[in-house]
């Protein structure tokens, strides 16, 4: 296989990089008597590469001798790990791939805990009936714990829906801010989120307006951050997006305010609750389901701006 594969690259190919060859001559070497795979030799000098979820070589040997059904007894780390193990079948040859994706996240979503403080927060993440999660916890003091890695899927959306998005765990990473849901947030809780989600933005290529709230994804259901959040500070780092107060200007005739929120990526199924989740947003004084002139002006002001 190997002196094939050589003179493929050096007669065919000319040059190292240039892996791919003509469909005429991979399918004219693949058909020659010569045995260019041999499955059982690929078997036994080449296996899968286990680190794909990074783990440290603690996890991994723990990983690999808990049972598949201990349930409680093993750690989150260790059942996702198990997860990844079983997804190769035993029962037939394997020869690893090179081009291929694990979940990435293209959107990050910002919670209250309405939890009493860190503690509980991160107890209530570690308990098997709550059925949550979420892959950073940051104190009021600043302090920030990651709880799951940022490949794996959290348990923190829920049901909802941000513009066609359903599952919006599957594409996101969750943050829980220690917050009683009625209170402001500390300036060094605020400054360890604002690094966190640069970060993250910076790793992962977020788009600036894939940076949204709970409440955003389920109008009526959830109002997490709460009102004292600052998404105007975020939306001038980068995270999220805000309108101009000093520009603000009536809207036209002919625009249609609903269909800007439904554009915005708001379920409009709950017009009311969609109207209410957008305002506990952006206007904060007004929690009303109704749109007020300012209201639409605030609209068509971010409409104009990002859409």
């Amino acid at each position: 296989m190997r002196k094939i594969s050589g003179r493929l690259i050096v007669a065919v190919c000319g040059v190292l990089f240039l892996v791919g060859c003509s469909t005429a001559k991979k399918s004219k070497v693949l058909q020659s008597n010569t045995s260019v795979i041999t499955p059982s030799v690929i078997v036994e000098n080449s296996a899968p590469k286990l680190d794909t979820l990074n783990k440290t070589p603690a996890v991994v040997e723990q990983a690999k001798v808990a049972p598949p059904l201990a349930g409680a007894n093993q750690t989150p780390e260790q059942i996702a790990w198990n997860m990844f193990l079983q997804g190769t079948s035993k029962q037939y040859d394997y020869a690893s791939a090179m081009h291929y994706d694990v979940r990435k996240p293209s959107f990050v979503m910002i919670h209250h805990s309405s939890q009493a403080n860190l503690a509980q927060t991160i107890r209530t993440f570690q308990l098997p009936h709550t059925k949550v999660s979420s892959h950073y916890v940051i104190g009021r003091d600043g302090r920030v714990v990651q709880m799951l890695n940022d490949y794996l899927r959290g348990w923190h959306a829920g049901r909802g829906k941000w513009g066609s998005i359903t599952d919006m765990n599957s594409v996101s990473i969750g943050i829980e801010l220690d917050n009683n849901g009625k209170e402001p947030f500390p300036d060094a809780q605020i400054n360890s989120l604002l690094v966190l989600l640069d970060t993250l933005k910076t790793k992962y290529s977020i788009p600036q307006k894939n940076f949204i709230g709970h409440a955003d994804f389920a109008p009526g259901r959830k109002d997490d951050p709460n009102v004292f959040f600052p998404w105007q500070l975020l939306a001038e780092r980068g995270f999220g997006i805000w309108y101009n107060p000093n520009y603000l200007v009536a809207p036209p005739m002919n625009f249609n305010p609903i269909d800007a929120l439904k554009l915005m990526g708001y379920d409009m199924t709950n017009q009311e609750a969609a109207i209410k989740s957008f305002k506990r947003k952006y206007i904060k004084s007004d929690l009303t389901g109704i749109l007020t002139e300012k209201d639409k002006a605030v609209l068509y002001d971010l409409y104009r701006k990002y859409y």
